[in-house]
């Protein structure tokens, strides 16, 4: 079994949380499945999420179920998944470490990347859908590289983030830069930052100086708001079940949190962008133990 699950007595919260006025609203809970990292449609209609192995979809209101979506050749996927700006199709990493394109409507799938060996996570499509911008790790793990590659498939080229492993990369709605963290500062195992780089390469421009442990950054698509994750001082990596915090920032002052919201979770909590297309809502995933 390539996929996690949960833990006796834990669940997957599925939250829709209005990035406007605080209301957090939790729309499904899962005391089977551990569903991971919601997208949001590009019609609003649904969040796609994975969850023992394969793609989900559910309807962005409380009281909805979610239903699979059948691939066909499509190996366990992981929580490394990201829509395609046409609205109608999807890339997805998998457990054989490579990544595929797929219909949302299900069917066959196309494999991306190359058989080079390596492993390829998916987290970024520029917004013409043009390029990918994944992690590329060899099989003993980090430091992870930014790659980008055509979105057809073809020859990856190398973004130079300079020393320490990165995750997370992803365009701005804008596409003149990827966002994503860096453990480029870091001074002890780990310490990873929120930054920013053009696609051409150059200096990573940082956003955020703290004590914390910092992933996933992820700007609405009218690009005036982000959403990233807050892990403890001294994580390493992006674990599960630990006390973490979601950090909504205006994306002109990156410094002075809007609002900062405290759950159980981790590792598919926001691992890819969950920003809803009118840019007002964000979907998340909390993972509470028993009363917690």
């Amino acid at each position: 079994m390539a996929y996690r699950s949960l833990h006796q007595d834990q669940v997957a919260r599925i939250h829709v949380h209005d990035a406007a006025d605080g209301t957090d609203t939790v729309i499904f809970e899962d005391p089977d499945v551990l569903l991971e990292a919601p997208n949001w449609s590009l019609d609003g209609r649904a969040l796609l999420l994975n969850g023992n192995g394969v793609l989900w979809s559910l309807a962005p209101e409380a009281g909805s179920s979610p239903a699979t979506i059948t691939h066909d050749g499509l190996p366990d996927i992981n929580n490394d998944h990201v829509l395609d700006p046409d609205g109608e199709s999807i890339y997805l990493s998998a457990a054989d470490g490579h990544i595929y394109r797929a219909a949302l409507s299900g069917g066959p799938v196309t494999k991306i990347t190359p058989d080079d060996g390596l492993k390829h996570y998916l987290h970024g499509v520029s917004p013409d859908s043009k390029r990918l911008a994944y992690v590329q790790m060899s099989a003993q793990g980090v430091p992870g590289v930014l790659m980008i590659i055509p979105a057809t498939g073809g020859e990856p080229t190398l973004v130079d983030t300079g020393a320490g492993h990165i995750d997370g990369p992803e365009w701005s709605p804008d596409g003149q830069w990827l966002y994503l963290n860096s453990e480029h500062w870091a001074t002890e195992p780990g310490h990873a930052q929120v930054c920013r780089i053009r696609e051409s390469g150059g200096t990573l421009e940082r956003l955020v100086e703290s004590g914390t442990v910092d992933w996933f950054p992820h700007l609405s698509p009218d690009g005036s708001k982000a959403v990233y994750i807050e892990f403890p001082t001294g994580t390493q990596g992006h674990p599960a079940d630990l006390p973490v915090n979601l950090v909504v920032v205006n994306t002109t002052d990156w410094t002075t949190p809007l609002e900062r919201i405290s759950l159980p979770g981790g590792q598919g909590t926001i691992n890819v962008n969950s920003w809803s297309p009118d840019s007002t809502r964000f979907a998340y995933v909390s993972y509470p133990i028993g009363a917690a």
